[in-house]
Order: structure tokens, then C-alpha cells, then sequence
């Protein structure tokens, strides 16, 4: 084999091989950076997860022992009452996906997060996102964020709570956990354009500036008191300290596509948070206050949240008319149906006939047909003049 073949053989071998080795090495260097970036997130959000719900993780109802819960997915609490293992309570779903889950709450169903990062793994895809972006105003740059939804309870305990009877909770001492329906949303004035075309939920509001939030930061609301209600302190300085971070806080009642049928007009409570996600560790101490705020909102709700009936009413008047829009839609669409049903039997009452003639009559109704179908061209022309 020496003698036939020498080293300068297999350039284009060693070639490829270098290749697919550099390809092996950054994918294994941008995974791995996506882990660390996901369990940085876990160690700082742990706790706060921890503190508001019973159960955090992904490993179900049952009781679990410490090993079981590690094995489960679920995140294994010290005697101190700290998390041994914070990431646990992440589940990777893809390489540059993360989720986590939360729920044993008052007032809370449960909640999902999702975490979003860069695709380290493959360089050139991160290049072609961007230079989509660059092209294409529809197409956003990718950027490494945060998305948390949470579900209220909104008094609905029973259709959600295994064994829980009607009523079961207000028995037991607990407050009712329903607010009033209303969309409000603080937002990163960056945002605020996409939100609004995307989402059907805050194209229903108005947006106006509020002298206490930052420059870079609007609100919008279907009513002043909501806002004054809602607009507290704590979240001001919860939205300054987290800065370019924060993308938008949304409570909402309203679906985030426009309802095409009743069924989708009716109310489902939920409440968004987006961050952006820090470049180091250390920035997670201005963006945890936020999310801590986030879980703890809908307690706020459910003790504030009970408007005037002036400003129910107004909000009620939103909501009515985009059903009186959908009934008037499945009417018009009803109408034609029944149009075209009316034409289709003519039809065919119409060729059953003709079928039933001999050549000399067939050609004698078409005839008259044809006059008939003239004379009312003609009557309808002379009406439109």
C-alpha cells in the first residue's frame, strides 16, 4: 500500500475530516453553552419558583422520595430549604429550548415558562436569522429571552382541582380567585408595534405614556382606572430595574388571534411576561424582582381587580361588539348557503325539465329563458340610472 499511495492521496479525505471535526467541536461548545446558559437561569429563578408553588418540575402528582424526585425531573430541596440540583427543574426540548413548569398555588393553575437561546450549535443558522432580519421587517432578530405564561384559576377551582366539589375552595376559608375581565399591558416601546398587529388581545386597547414608567416603556389599557389600579410601585421599580430587558407584561382575557366563531370570544385569563435574557449571571438580579412580581400578580387581582360598573361596562362594550361582528358574519355566511342551496334546486328543477322536452321544446324554453334573463338586465339597469 506505501508504494501505490502516499499521504498527498487523501487531501480531499483530510479535507472533509477537518471539516466534519470542526462542525463536531462546535456543536458539542454551543450545546453545552446553551445548558449553562439554561441552568444559570434555573439557579437564579429556583427559589422564587420554589417559594410560590408546591410543585416544580415535571415529575407529577404522586409523592416522590428524594432519589425519585432527582430521577423524575423534579428539583431535590436540602434540609436548608435550598434546591441541591436548581436545573432540575428545567426540561431540555430541543438544543436551544428550555422549559419549566410550576403549580400547587392559590389562585393559580399553574405556569410555563420557556426559555429560548441563541442556536450555538450551528453558526450558520444564526447568521441567516439575522441577515433575515436584516431583509425582512416581519422577521425579528433572534435574541435570547424569556417567555412565561401563567394560568389564574379565575374561580374555576372545581373544573381543574381533582375531587374539588362547586364552592369547595370559598368553604375551606380561601377567597375566590375570579377578577374582573380586562386586557392591560405594560410594554417595551420596541414591542409595542409587533404586539399590536400579532396579538388580537391588546389591539383592543389604547396606548398612552404614563409620567411614572420610563421613557423606553408605555402602557396600554381599556380604561385609566385599571391603569392607576394596576400601575403600582412595586412594578415601576420592578420594570426600571430590569431596563432594556423587560419586553411586556400582558393580562389579558381576550385570545391572542382575532375569534373567527363565539366559542373563541369567550373569556380565558392569562398573564404574559417576555424577558430578554442577561448577558452574565450578575443580571438576573435586576430581572428576578420582575418575575418574582409576575407569580404573585394574580393575588393582586384577585383582592383589586373588581372595577366600577362604569368601566366594567366599557370593557363589556369592547367584547360585545366583536361578537355582534361574528354573529353578523355567521348570518351573512348562513344567507349564502342558503342562496346557493335556493339556486342548486332551481337548477335542478331546470334540467329536470328541459330533460323531459323534445329538441323543438327545449329549444323554445331556452329561448324564452333568454328573454326573461334580458328583460331583467334591462330592469335592472334602468333602476340603477
Amino acid at each position: 500500500m506505501h508504494e501505490r499511495y502516499s499521504l498527498s492521496d487523501f487531501k480531499t479525505e483530510g479535507y472533509i475530516g477537518i471539516v466534519l471535526l470542526i462542525i463536531v467541536v462546535i456543536h458539542i461548545i454551543g450545546t453545552r453553552a446553551n445548558r449553562a446558559k439554561a441552568k444559570s437561569w434555573a439557579k437564579a429563578h429556583a427559589g422564587i419558583l420554589q417559594r410560590e408553588f408546591a410543585l416544580v418540575g415535571f415529575g407529577g402528582r404522586k409523592a416522590l422520595s428524594a432519589a425519585d424526585a432527582e430521577g423524575a425531573g423534579l428539583a431535590r430541596t436540602l434540609a436548608g430549604g435550598e434546591l441541591e440540583s436548581p436545573e432540575k427543574i428545567l426540561k431540555e426540548r430541543s438544543l436551544n429550548t428550555f422549559v419549566a413548569y410550576g403549580t400547587g398555588r392559590q389562585n393559580v393553575a399553574f405556569v410555563d415558562v420557556d426559555i429560548t437561546l441563541l442556536k450555538r450549535y450551528n453558526p450558520l443558522l444564526i447568521f441567516a436569522e439575522y441577515a433575515t432580519s436584516f431583509f425582512f421587517d416581519s422577521m425579528p432578530a433572534p435574541a435570547e429571552k424569556m417567555d412565561a405564561i401563567l394560568y389564574p384559576f379565575d374561580g374555576k377551582e372545581a373544573l381543574t382541582v381533582p375531587g374539588m366539589l362547586p364552592g369547595a375552595h370559598e368553604l375551606r376559608g380561601s377567597t375566590k380567585s375570579a377578577y374582573d375581565n380586562f386586557v392591560w399591558a405594560v410594554v417595551n416601546k420596541d414591542s409595542m408595534k409587533t404586539l399590536r398587529d400579532e396579538r388580537y388581545d391588546v389591539s383592543i386597547t389604547t396606548t398612552k405614556d404614563h409620567v411614572k414608567l420610563p421613557v423606553w416603556a408605555t402602557v396600554m389599557s381599556e380604561s385609566a382606572e385599571i391603569t392607576e389600579m394596576l400601575l403600582t410601585p412595586e412594578l415601576i421599580t420592578a420594570v426600571e430595574q430590569a431596563g432594556e430587558l423587560f419586553d411586556y407584561l400582558i393580562i389579558t382575557d381576550q385570545p391572542i388571534n382575532r375569534p373567527t366563531s363565539l366559542a373563541e370570544t369567550a373569556p380565558k385569563k392569562r398573564i404574559y411576561l417576555s424577558m430578554r435574557l442577561p448577558a452574565s449571571d450578575e443580571g438576573y438580579q435586576a430581572t428576578t424582582p420582575l418575575f418574582s412580581y409576575f407569580l404573585s400578580l394574580p393575588d393582586k387581582l384577585v383582592e383589586k381587580a373588581h372595577f366600577r360598573p362604569e368601566v366594567a361596562r366599557k370593557v363589556k362594550a369592547t367584547r360585545e361588539d366583536m361578537v355582534k361582528k361574528l354573529q353578523k358574519a355567521d348570518e351573512d355566511e348562513k344567507a349564502e348557503e342558503r342562496a346557493l342551496e335556493r339556486e342548486k334546486l332551481k337548477k335542478q328543477k331546470r334540467d329536470a325539465e328541459l330533460k323531459g322536452l323534445d329538441a323543438k321544446s327545449q329549444k323554445k324554453y331556452l329561448e324564452k329563458e333568454k328573454e326573461r334573463e334580458l328583460k331583467k338586465s334591462m330592469k335592472k339597469g334602468n333602476v340603477k340610472a
